[in-house]
Parts: C-alpha cells; structure tokens; sequence
C-alpha cells in the first residue's frame, strides 16, 4: 500500500514538472530565451575597412560578445599631415561588427589608460536610452558593460556620445554594425566597408605638421577635409578595392559626418541594387548616385562587366577633387567590347567656318609636326591642329586627376605644371603613357606613389596629348611626334624617381 502511494506521489509530482515545463516553453519569448541558452555564445566578429567579416552562417540567434576599444593616436591625415584622432579600435573608421538579429550582445567597452578623456558608445542599432551610452560611460582606464538584444535588422552606425558630441565625432569616433536579416542576405562575390566623413582643421587644406581641431570650422559646416575611411588616399593605388570581370560588389556605406549629406557615386557604373538607408529591402534598381544623411547608411550592389579603374567619389564634387572624398575600385579581366568599346576615333574638329573640310585626320598634320623637331618655334596651322587634338584628349582623359591648369591635386595626382619628372625624359613620359605607372615618384619635391593605367590612347593621340602638356603651363616644348611613341610601343622604360 505504502509503495503504490509512493508510486503515485512521483507520477504526480513528475506529471507537475512536465505541466510547468511545457507552460514556460510556450510563454512568449521564453522558447528564444531557451535557444540562446542552450547554444552557447561566440565573439563578435570584427574588421577593419575596407574589410568585413564574413556572413554569419548559423541559423539561431546566440550570445555574441564584443569588445572594442577607445584609443586615441596621432595618425596621418593627408601626405605631411598629422592629427589627433580619438577612435574605436586604433583606426577610423572603427571596426565593422557584423551580428544576427536575435543575438544577444554583451558589450565590454575599454578605455586605454592612454586616454585623456572620457568616451562612450551610441550604436543605433541599439533599442534603449542613448542607444547604449547612458550605461557606456567610461573613463581612462576602465571598462564597461551592458548588454541588448538587436531586434532590427539593417546597417547601422555607431559613434560616441560623449559630451561635446560633435567634437568626438568629428575627431574619428564612429563605425558601421550589420544586423543581418534570419534570412541572410543574397551571396555576392566581394563585400567592403566605406565610411565618409569630415576633418576640421585650424590649418588649410594641405598645410603639414600637426592639425589640431576648429571648433568654428566645426560649426560653420567647413570642413578642410572630406575623406573615405579616415584619411585622404585611403583607397587609391596599391590600397584601393580589387574586383575582376563578372564579380559582384556590395559595398556597406556608412556616413559618420559630423555635418554633411553624402551624394555617394561610382564614375562609370550603376548601382543594381540600393538598401536605402541601411534598411534591408532593396527599394530602388538602377541608381546613378545615392544619398546618405549624415549618421546614415546604405548598402549599394552592382557587377562589373568591364575591366578599369572605377572613381568613387562623393559627387559634391569639389569634396572628391579637393578635399580628399575619392577612392578606387581596380578591376582586371578580359574586355568586352560589346558592352564599352573604349575610344574608337578621334578627329580634329576645325569649326563650322571651314566649310569645306570641317573633319580633317591627323596624318598630314602629324608628319609635319614629326619634322618640327624639338623646337617650340612652329607657328603654322599643322602644328596648332595637333595642340588643340591634343588639349581635347587632356580634356577627355587627363583632366579629371590632373586638373584643368595641371597642377594635380596635392598628395594624390602629381602636378604636369613646371614637372621636373615630365620635363626630364619625354621617352619616360611616352612610356608612362603607353604602359602605366605602379610605383612611387617623386615630382617637383613631393613624393606620390598612386596608379596610372595604362592610356589605352593609340600612337597619334599619345603624340598629340604630350605635345600639348609639353606645351603648356612652363614646360619644356617639347614635340612628340607619333613615330617616337611606336618605336616605345612594347617596351618598357623605368620610371625612376
């Protein structure tokens, strides 16, 4: 008798532990709160740009663990230039987190004891007051905690928050979090991270040595620099993105600001999907530039078909050519003259009030400017036919880097005015133009190590371009005629410092 009651307590009391069971896994929220429990936790997976981490490929949320410090070192700006940049992670813009909507972060910002102030973390990812920096406050030395659960997917960024706010920001503190969808989002073939924002210095654009901050620069929107990733150059050269033909690209576009709108561009494609403000819906197809308000995102794709140097840039367009706002995409493949064939002929135009012959060719004009020498004493219409051939390939070609009074832009594209490297080795000069340049120069003083492709320009535009530089701006007088460029065509001349 004893037994069966005994029997029966456990049936009961077991049969009560299933009841409470099943009732806590069927509250709302509890079955998540149970699966996070149950898989563990990982770290956060970080990067810097232009680099992100891979996608996440588990199918559950977990607890993620992200820790990030607040530095601040003095770095290089622009070629010569110096600044006192306060960051998350050492570089700006601060590291790429890429979490799962559902996960539950657990925060530890560190503060180096290095530091002389205080700093905090806003992400807007963040559901909660100051988006995490009413509990993020920390100071030299020291580390805090706080934890959230990311509800929203989409790209978000993060910056400090910390009293005077526009001073932190401008200084370098800000990044880019990816809350991926459940779904994850379509696979591409490259993925980067871009973030623009301001520099206001007490110096001008370009003046050297150490910069330090203008409060009324600052506030007056004027800034001396607009750059991607932190730094005029920080994408051009042996430092710019790398895609091949055929590749799809998605690049995740922050914009930090402190102050300005970003009019994101890439010169010579189109964007074939937008995620309009960092969302996760592509809202537009086939977009020429997209806006990013300042403390927003975007997230553009597209695929390359042809191989080339693609310009971003933010079509502000002084921002890109004079204040740094410019970056390089190097694609390489097999051409495709279907879809870009490249120049295919150009011809001298003379006006409408040469009737009879408003198109004339080249050749005659060539030949006789082949027979001019180098002397920049010819006067007849031959050899001004070839300058203005040649001013319009400057136009169409050079002038995008080189400026339209060839002085370049400073720390980026060499100057053409008075160049002592032009001026020293037209065969060098012929060379550059035939076979490009991927090795550093050193013009007028200043030391430029970007890339020059090649020209793609034949014999005769080659001749005409470089007979015009060489005629202006204080140079040489140079004449290049076309059978010069064909005896080069093939070889290559070193370009030396």
């Amino acid at each position: 008798m004893k037994k069966n009651r005994l029997t029966e307590y456990v049936l009961a009391v077991s049969a009560l532990l299933v009841i409470s069971f099943a009732a806590i896994w069927f509250m709302p929220g509890c079955e998540e709160s149970y699966s996070r429990e149950i898989q563990g936790e990982e770290y956060a997976r970080l990067t810097y740009a232009p680099y992100v981490p891979m996608p996440i490929m588990r199918k559950h949320p977990t607890k993620v663990i992200v820790d990030l410090e607040t530095v601040e070192v003095t770095k290089r700006l622009a070629d010569g230039v110096e600044y006192t940049f306060w960051t998350f992670g050492g570089e700006v813009p601060g590291k790429f987190i890429r979490v799962k909507t559902g996960d539950l972060v657990e925060f530890n910002l560190h503060n180096s004891p290095s530091s002389k102030m205080p700093h905090n973390i806003d992400l807007h990812a963040v559901t909660g007051p100051g988006g995490g920096a009413a509990s993020s406050f920390t100071a030299p030395g020291h580390t805090s905690t706080f934890s959230f659960t990311v509800k929203n997917p989409g790209l978000y960024v993060y910056h400090c928050a910390t009293a005077p706010v526009g001073m932190h920001i401008a200084n370098g503190m800000y990044g880019l979090i990816l809350v991926e969808p459940e779904e994850a989002l379509p696979p591409v073939d490259h993925e980067f991270y871009i973030m623009q924002s301001e520099f206001y210095t007490e110096g001008k654009n370009g003046d050297s040595g150490l910069q330090l901050f203008s409060q009324d620069k600052a506030v007056n929107e004027n800034p001396e620099y607009v750059v991607f990733n932190g730094s005029v150059g920080s994408l051009v050269g042996d430092k710019s993105i790398k895609a091949k033909t055929g590749e799809t690209i998605r690049l995740y576009i922050g914009n930090g600001g402190p102050n300005l709108v970003s009019s994101f561009h890439v010169i010579g494609e189109i964007f074939d999907k937008i995620y309009g403000e960092g969302g996760t819906v592509v809202n537009q197809n086939n977009v020429q530039t997209t806006i990013i308000p300042a403390g927003g995102s975007a997230i553009v794709e597209f695929k390359v078909d042809v191989p080339g140097t693609y310009i971003l840039v933010d079509h502000s367009i002084f921002r890109a050519f004079n204040k740094g706002a410019i970056g390089m995409i190097q694609v390489s493949g097999e051409k495709d003259l279907a879809v870009y064939s490249g120049k295919q002929k150009d011809d001298i135009y003379v006006g409408p009030e040469n009737k009879e012959n408003t198109y004339t060719t080249l050749d005659s004009d060539l030949k006789q400017a082949e027979n001019s020498g180098e002397s920049n004493t010819n006067t007849g219409n031959s050899i001004d036919q070839i300058k203005a051939f040649g001013q319009n390939i400057y136009k169409t070609t050079c002038l995008a880097c080189h400026q339209a009074n060839g002085e370049g832009l400073p720390n980026v594209f060499p100057p053409l005015d008075k160049s002592d490297f032009l001026n020293q080795d037209k065969q060098r000069a012929i060379s550059i133009l035939i076979n490009g340049l991927q090795k550093p120069i050193t013009v007028n003083g200043k030391n430029f190590n970007g890339i020059m492709p090649p020209s793609n320009l034949n014999d005769e535009q080659i001749a005409a371009v470089l007979t015009y530089v060489y005629s202006q701006w204080g140079n040489s007088g140079k004449v290049v005629n076309k059978e010069e460029v064909g005896k080069i065509r093939g070889k290559k001349v070193v370009a030396s410092k």
